[in-house]
């Protein structure tokens, strides 16, 4: 059985991307341009790991990575952050698993993906 994967991205070039690079490298991949209702998603996909784009490490930006680290049901599910923004490191403080930042290389992803599944199992 395919490992899981759930990418939130704002950006529909990096979206598309990442999900053509996770799909070659076998896993079973669900894409979002939004976090709009996407609790509901991640609760029916039932993924082993999430990439998840954040444009701030601020309260509004961190509150759905906050509430996947705080809710029973998806807790454990590692939350990879993926971002831009310089002071992003802050973001594993308060509930990331691991943080790649933005523009990042395909293997290290990669890399970093494994290694929290693995974590994770």
């Amino acid at each position: 059985m395919k490992q899981r994967i759930l990418v939130v991205e704002n950006n529909q070039t990096i979206l598309e991307l990442i999900g053509i690079v996770l799909e070659d490298a076998g896993y079973e991949v669900k894409l979002y341009t939004t976090e709009k209702a996407i609790l509901s998603h991640i609760i029916n996909f039932q993924p082993d790991a999430i990439l998840l784009d954040i444009f701030k490490p601020t309260i509004e930006g961190t509150e759905l990575c906050r509430q996947l680290k705080e809710a029973q049901s998806t807790a454990h599910i590692p939350v990879i952050v993926l971002s831009t923004h310089p002071q992003i490191a802050k973001v594993k403080e308060i509930c990331a698993d691991e943080i790649v930042p933005k523009p990042f290389d395909i293997d290290g992803l990669l890399d970093v993906l494994k290694d929290q599944l693995k974590t994770a199992s």
